[in-house]
């Protein structure tokens, strides 16, 4: 298990120096990409293809493919040669057009010339982080990697912390260490000894919906086989898969596929918190004895989500706000104590599709113009944060005066989601609001909380989580569906359901998403009190300034305007403590 460094400067010996100390294995007179040895990952590397060098983190679904469009261009590559040299290959005799054909995971550095080259999948499945500090660039997929680097004196970034407040999670560039970025999805970054940066979009979903007047089922049909294709290319060979069940339409159609496509186990997974709370164990129950899996039951206390809350928030290199993350990492532990090393989720379901979430954003334009009359110029973005339903209305009562004021003249939140919101030719013109919406969700909340936090926690376990939902084909073709074979009527994703509806029984197909039931505010007022009381109203927390202490100690007694969603803001709030607190951020 691995993850990668890479730095340039002018001076090739400075360059190791530099990675040297992000606690990289530099080799000492090669160039200035390595590995760093025993941090959770899939880094390989380096290796060498037509003059450039590259190290990443490289997972591909349609090998032969690629094989095949190098051969065609008169570049045949070794049938055998690793995931990370055939994705270079594709960079170094393809450019752009190979790294747009490939489907998978990755994240590639290449040094090429006197460049550094960052490239980062078109989902976001694998993340990548570079700065720049005295002459010198650095990047790594380790976001604690560059915090180590002594070059950059990096600090808490205050900005980002409104942006994680407001969203649950980071939505763009930006991260919590001051000066350090992240290349965004579907992206390469050119980076130049003289700070010059210069980044190309390889691939951006576009809306291209060519005959509005064709039968829905076509468009179902159609997906079915793209579905279909997708779930074969990321199941493992030769070998039991697993697959996380929660017994909604989406992680029971990968089900289904992979119990009809996979000639080994397929073993599926589901989350209890207790038999007392509500919970959606009939359905993955019913679907996992309607597919014939290997089923398991992972009941989950509050005492188990205290006890490792802090461990699963130094996993990630960016806090998700997220009462799963716990779950999700016993999960990857019961999965890997199976012996297996290939997890598919339904993930990708809801900002594909159209999931229930994006319903408060579309009764919001019904009535449009009463918004305007507010002669908001971002109206439509501010509707879209508050939808989040997270800390955004409640910041200025959150944080302190001398973070309201820091924070006065820093770029605001709805920055994020303007692009998507109110788009440019640059960003994938879409021209319908829930193609929009889903745009938005897809770019902000896939890339950057979904895909990265099961990159993660997986790979914190050696397994690889795969999501066929998010399948860059898949993402095509539902932007090419009109939006009302997409939620139609009241029936939400109705074009994935009627896509998948011969291979699960009708009661999961047409039930409403519940969504998982998770009981933060019996956790923050049980297992969790004494630590969250320790860590919000202790003294490193008051050190550093952020948050309101009258305000935490109001939600912590569940007092005020909060219900019901008091819990899951002083969920944010805990689980942004705890990161900081792994990353050593004062």
């Amino acid at each position: 298990m691995a993850r990668f460094s890479a730095c340039l400067a002018a001076d090739p010996e400075r360059a190791r120096d530099q990675l040297a100390a992000t606690g990289a294995s530099v080799r000492p007179d090669g160039p200035a990409l390595a590995l760093i040895e025993d941090e959770p990952g899939h880094a390989t590397g380096p290796f060498t293809a037509y003059g450039r060098t590259a190290v990443g983190e490289v997972t591909l679904h349609n090998r032969p493919e690629l094989l095949a469009a190098l051969a065609g261009a008169g570049a045949p590559a070794p049938p055998d040669c690793p995931d990370g040299e055939l994705l270079l290959r594709c960079w170094a005799r393809l450019g752009p057009a190979g790294i747009r054909a490939a489907e998978g995971m990755f994240a590639l550095a290449v040094r090429e010339n006197d460049e550094l080259v960052l490239i980062r999948d078109h989902m976001g499945a694998r993340t990548l982080f570079y700065a720049r500090a005295e002459d010198c660039w650095a990047a790594s997929t380790s976001l604690r990697a560059l915090r180590r680097w002594p070059a950059l004196g990096t600090g808490l970034e205050l900005a980002a912390v409104r942006s994680f407040l407001t969203f649950a999670y980071l939505p763009g560039e930006e991260t919590l260490l001051r000066g350090v970025r992240e290349v965004l999805p579907g992206r390469c970054l050119r980076l130049s000894t003289d700070g010059a940066v210069a980044e190309e979009h390889y691939w951006e979903p576009e809306e291209r919906i060519e005959d509005d007047g064709a039968p829905p089922e076509t468009y179902a049909l159609r997906l079915r086989g793209l579905l279909e294709e997708a779930t074969a290319r990321r199941l493992p060979a030769a070998e039991a898969v697993g697959v996380l069940l929660s017994g909604g339409v989406d992680s029971s159609l990968v089900t289904a596929l992979a119990a009809k496509l996979h000639a080994h186990p397929v073993h599926t997974y589901s989350i209890s918190f207790g038999h007392e709370l509500p919970n959606e164990l009939g359905y993955s129950g019913l679907v996992a004895t309607h597919c014939h899996t290997r089923h398991r039951v992972l009941t989950v206390s509050g005492a188990a989500v205290a006890a490792r809350l802090a461990e699963a928030a130094a996993l990630l290199d960016s806090p998700v706000g997220d009462p799963l993350t716990v779950p999700n990492l016993m999960l990857a532990e019961a999965v890997a104590g199976d012996g297996l090393r290939v997890v598919l989720n339904g993930e990708g379901g809801d900002p594909v599709f159209g999931g229930p979430k994006n319903l408060p954003m579309l009764v919001q334009e019904m009535h449009r113009d009463d918004v305007a009359g507010g002669h908001a110029d971002d109206a439509r973005e501010t509707a879209y944060l508050r939808s989040y339903r997270k800390c955004f209305t409640d910041l200025p009562d959150l944080l302190t005066a001398e973070a309201l004021d820091a924070l006065a003249t820093a770029p605001r939140p709805q920055r994020f989601v303007t692009p998507y919101l109110r788009p440019g030719a640059r960003d994938g013109r879409m021209d319908h609001l829930l193609n929009q919406l889903l745009h938005c969700n897809l770019r902000t909340k896939g890339a950057h909380h979904i895909l990265t936090k099961v990159e993660r926690l997986t790979a914190s376990r050696s397994i690889q989580g795969r999501s066929p939902l998010f399948d860059r084909r898949v993402v095509d073709h539902a932007f090419a569906t009109p939006p009302r074979w997409k939620l139609n009527g009241a029936v939400e994703k109705w074009v994935l359901k009627e896509a998948v509806r011969d291979l699960l029984p009708g009661t999961v197909v047409d039930r409403p998403k519940s969504g998982m039931r998770v009981p933060v505010q019996q956790w923050l007022g049980g297992p969790l009190r004494e630590l969250a009381g320790d860590l919000l109203l202790g003294r490193e927390a008051r050190a550093r300034g952020l948050f309101r202490q009258d305000t935490v100690r109001s939600w912590m007694r569940g007092e005020g305007a909060l219900l019901p969603r008091q819990g899951g803001k002083l969920w944010l709030v805990l689980t942004l403590e705890l990161w900081l607190r792994a990353y050593d951020i004062s």
